[in-house]
């Protein structure tokens, strides 16, 4: 994947999505010692950045292929994505969803036209529903992170935003399955200038973390984690990427998780969800890192349930 693929995809999928803003906030700057550009994606359709690789992944199919459909198993912003993607192209979108999954992200699923099917919370009983989809509607299967097209479809957000700031010293994205991280990781080697991507993870899920280390990909033994859009794992498309172009990957408590939200949601004045904040508390992690650099921060979502905040509004 280059350069030019990237530019390419970023043509094709322009009429699905949108352009989405950058904030920056003086106090934030002043806390952590540096210039934050913050890319928000919780503005973007659906709430989220997966929208872009959901909709470069349908376009890329064959008219037979479309025909049949497409399905993926989610955890909530994916399934969100692949179903909106699906809608405005005109194919039906099967989505399979853990039960545990946070009811606004399902509600949000039925209203995009998805077709919802629920299952027991494990990577084994998701696999197995998909399957059955696969055998019984001939639907193609789109991987929320771990596919070639989603992947260059996630990069372009941080193309967008090295587009506005070329002289970025670092970009920060969170990481789950590794289609942003691998994705903003391959915008920054093609359009950044001396510019390093850094994923943040939480401490409780930090599978990323050991798998940069071990040079192969790990799992998590629990997820106890407030950031329930990284709870998924690499994949074998986008951990060499990871591997090839990540610098480092830094580790976050739940405190400083919850800590890093509530400024977003108080300072930049938007809404975020957990995991998008958890590339800010990395960022604080690394302050002295990033004294007086420009920092780039994919703000990846804003799809939180509202009746289960993590901090009380002042």
């Amino acid at each position: 994947m280059d350069k030019q693929q990237l530019k390419d995809c970023h043509q094709r999928i322009k009429p699905f999505i949108h352009d989405t803003p950058v904030l920056t906030s003086r106090l934030i700057d002043k806390m952590g010692n540096a210039n934050f550009y913050f890319k928000c994606e919780n503005f973007q359709r659906m709430g989220a950045f997966k929208m872009r690789g959901a909709a470069n992944a349908i376009l890329q199919l064959t008219p037979d292929q479309k025909k049949n459909g497409v399905v993926t198993h989610s955890s909530g912003n994916f399934a969100q994505a692949l179903s909106l993607a699906a809608q405005s192209l005109g194919v039906k979108a099967y989505i399979v969803m853990p039960s545990s999954a946070p009811e606004v992200k399902k509600e949000a699923v039925r209203g995009y036209s998805g077709i919802l099917s629920e299952c027991e919370p494990t990577l084994t009983a998701r696999e197995q529903a998909t399957q059955e989809i696969i055998n019984k509607q001939g639907a193609t299967f789109i991987h929320p992170s771990n596919n070639e097209q989603v992947i260059l479809g996630q990069g372009t957000a941080c193309m967008e935003l090295l587009q506005l700031y070329p002289d970025l010293d670092y970009v920060f994205t969170p990481v789950g399955g590794g289609g942003l991280l691998a994705g903003t990781a391959l915008a920054v080697h093609c359009f950044g200038k001396n510019c390093k991507t850094i994923g943040g993870e939480p401490f409780e899920v930090d599978d990323a973390f050991r798998s940069l280390k071990s040079g192969k990909i790990e799992t998590n033994t629990t997820t106890n984690t407030i950031a329930d859009g990284l709870k998924t794992q690499l994949g074998d498309r986008n951990f060499p990427i990871i591997q090839k172009y990540v610098e480092e990957i830094v580790r976050v408590k739940e405190q400083e998780i919850v800590h890093a939200m509530r400024l977003i949601w108080e300072r930049l004045k938007i809404v975020c969800e957990p995991s998008s904040a958890v590339a800010l508390a990395a960022c604080f992690r690394k302050k002295e890192l990033l004294t007086h650099k420009k920092v780039g921060i994919i703000i990846s979502g804003g799809n939180v349930d509202l009746s289960k905040l993590p901090f009380r509004p002042a």
